[in-house]
This record gives C-alpha cells, structure tokens and sequence, in this order.
C-alpha cells in the first residue's frame, strides 16, 4: 500500500502520450470567473492564521523544560526518561513549526503571484517579508518563479527542474549504448541514493539558489539568485534584487543577534524541515515518469501548464498547512492569480476540460519521491516531446505515432 503506484499513475504509464486536446478558451469559459478574484479578507485571516500559529508553537516550545523538569507522579524521574521525553517534546515542535514555516512559504509564494490581496504593493509586502523570515530573495525568487511559470516543462526556456540529457551525462548515443555504459553512470547502492536524496531534500533549495543546478540551460556556469547581474534578470529587476540581499543580509543580523542556542533550536531546526518541504513538493509538481517535457517545435503555454500533476500530500494536513500547493497544482498554472483556497473547486472545473489529460495522482507521496528520484534521470537530445529516462535508458511512458499530427 505505502510502496506500489496508484491506479491512476499505472493508468497514464499504459496510455500513449497525446498532447491535451482542450483550448485555453474552453479551461477559462469553464471556471466561474468569481473564483478567480482574490478575497482580501479570507487571505488575511490565513496570513493571520499562520503567524498566531508559529507564534503558539515558540510559546510552547519555550515551556519544554518546565515540561522536562516534572516527575509526573513519580513516573518519570531518571534523567534518561526525562531526556527521551524532552527530545520528543523538541522533536514534535520542531516537526510542526516546520509544516507552519512550510505554509508561510506558500503564503508569500501566493502573494508573489498576487493572489492574495487587489494591491500589488501589499501582496509583495507581505511575500517580502514571509520570505525574508525564511531566508528566500523573495524578489529574486519571485523573477525566476514567474520565468517557470510562462515556460513550464520547456526543454529551453523553463526556470525550475529541467532535466538533463544524454549529453550532460557523457552517455553514448541511443543506438551504441550498452548496459554498462548506464551502469557506469546510474549504478549505485541504495545506501548511496539515499545520501544523494538526503542532501537533495534537506540543502537542495539553497544549491538551487546558490548554484542554479536543474535551472534553464541557458544561463552561464556561476549563475545564481544574488548577482544582480545575473542572467536571470532584467535591468529593470536589478534593484529589488539588491533589495532581497539586503534584507537576507539584516535576517541574518538578527539571528545571530539572537544567539546560536536560541537560533538552533527554535529557527534552524525547523528551517532544515522547510527547505525539505518546499524541495519536496515543487520537485513532484515537475518531475515524475508520466509526465512529458518539450522543445520548442511542440510546446505551448497550455501544454506545458498542463504536464504537471495534482498529489494529496500528506492528506489534510497538506491542505491545511501547505494551502493547497500540492492539491491542487495543475488549476495553478492555469489560473496564476487564483486564491488558494479556491483551488479545489476550479480543479474540478479543470477537470471536467481536461478529463483524461488532467494529472492526478495519489501515490503515497514518500513512495513517490523515491520513484522520480530513482527513475527520472535525463532526456534524450531529439525529440519534440521527451519523457524521462531511468538508469537502464528506458522511458516509462511512450509518445503516440500521431501525437504532433493532431
């Protein structure tokens, strides 16, 4: 149950890829347009949410040791006891503030694309200073976020988990590779992919930041989120990246102000959890066997709104502390400026357009981070419409004769 694909997924893996065949027309006259408007109120009382949330978590955190000192009754009096139930107590803090920091970074991912509230300068205000609390360049990440958005599963032009080829692996062409030519590259213990999805989950966020890895292929080797020079921006971006370095720069200040043992405990921790978080769901949103990437000759902005896929992370807690990011994904990408918390009923509208081309896919989300990790490895160099690679050079999913031709 925990380790097996969902009907659904097996469903796509047995059915040759076609591109959708709905119009952008048919998706936007679908959804009631009243959905689409952000609710300046709702939003706030989610922000609100959010805060008072993180707020009573400190609170109580604080009071572990007060916690830690009883001896309920004579139960627990060894310092061995009091040390296990002391780590669990930190350990339950540092679990839930993660999932509440998680929901802020939605938040200020949301008010980046102005869902949240009808002033433009208010939404970046309160993404700004999520984002800054996390240590993310909102403006940066906002230019490069926008960027994916307009190029999404684009070999050439998206911003965000775009797969490497052959070439980047050193591999032999399609025909002349043999089986240990891929063992050379992908063959390696568990233990090892282990370590590898580790450091992905856990540090991933800030290598991406940092460093660009699995960004566009256009940008040059040194690319990264803090050179206002960078490739990434326009001119016209330059200044409210500057601004992004500096506030990271004063975040920092204030956490060292702070003091390492207060930071540790009730900041870092916590913040370890996030950036597993947000690397976790933005990398199943885009990576996965079923879903297709293209080049130029065959992408178009529907197609590639439409190759990602909804998951119910984590079930309702997902919902409640990731404000849908993962639910309802694919209505996302077709409605941009859409509040969160109407996403379940535009993904059914969606839905009902897209039938079979919709995405949807209940995999235990664990299980399912361990299979596009393992199994989606690179992309061929030709091709229109190309689908991931495993360690064997086999794509899950095949391309219909006639899928270009319709």
């Amino acid at each position: 149950m925990y380790f097996s694909d969902s009907q659904e997924y097996r469903a796509r893996l047995n059915r040759p890829f076609k591109p959708p065949k709905a119009t952008l027309k048919e998706i936007h006259d679908a959804v009631p347009k009243h959905l689409l408007r952000p609710k300046p109120l709702r939003a706030f009382l989610f922000v609100f949410r959010d805060i008072t949330l993180a707020a009573f978590l400190y609170k109580a955190a604080a009071s572990i040791p007060y916690w830690e000192a009883l001896n309920y009754y004579g139960f627990v009096t060894s310092p061995t006891a009091k040390g296990i139930l002391g780590f669990c107590l930190w350990a339950a803090y540092w679990v839930l503030q993660g999932l509440v920091f998680a929901g802020i970074f939605c938040l200020g991912h949301d008010a980046g694309h102005g869902s949240l509230f009808k002033q433009k300068s208010l939404n970046n205000l309160i993404g700004f200073l999520f984002h800054t609390f996390l240590l993310i360049p909102y403006f940066s990440w906002r230019a490069t976020h926008h960027a994916h958005h307009k190029a999404t599963s684009s070999i050439e032009r998206d911003e965000n988990y775009v797969p490497y080829t052959r070439t980047a692996y050193n591999l032999p062409d399609q025909k002349s590779a043999t089986k240990i030519n891929y063992s050379e590259v992908f063959e390696e213990t568990p233990i090892v992919t282990i370590y590898r999805l580790f450091i992905q989950q856990f540090f991933g966020w800030w290598i991406y930041l940092s460093t660009n890895i699995m960004g566009g292929v256009a940008h040059p080797p040194g690319t990264n989120h803090f050179n206002p020079r960078s490739t990434l921006f326009k001119p016209n971006q330059r200044k409210s990246i500057i601004i992004s370095d500096i506030s990271l720069a004063v975040m920092l200040c204030i956490l060292y102000y702070l003091g390492w043992s207060f930071v540790s405990k009730y900041y870092i921790i916590p913040y370890f959890f996030v950036n597993h978080w947000i690397v976790m769901f933005t990398f199943l949103h885009h990576s996965d066997p079923t879903l297709p990437h293209y080049r130029k000759n065959a992408w178009t902005f529907l197609r590639g709104a439409a190759a990602t896929v909804d998951r119910p992370l984590l079930g309702w807690a997902g919902q409640f502390f990731f404000h849908n990011i993962s639910h309802n994904h694919v209505a996302h990408h077709f409605f941009l400026s859409a509040p969160f918390f109407n996403g379940p009923q535009i993904t059914k509208f969606l839905q009902s357009v897209l039938q079979e081309d919709y995405n949807y896919d209940p995999t235990p989300s664990f299980y399912a981070l361990w299979r596009s990790f393992s199994q989606c490895l690179f992309v061929e160099e030709k091709g229109d419409i190309v689908f991931y690679k495993d360690k064997n050079g086999n794509a899950a999913r095949t391309v219909a004769e006639d899928a270009l031709r319709e």
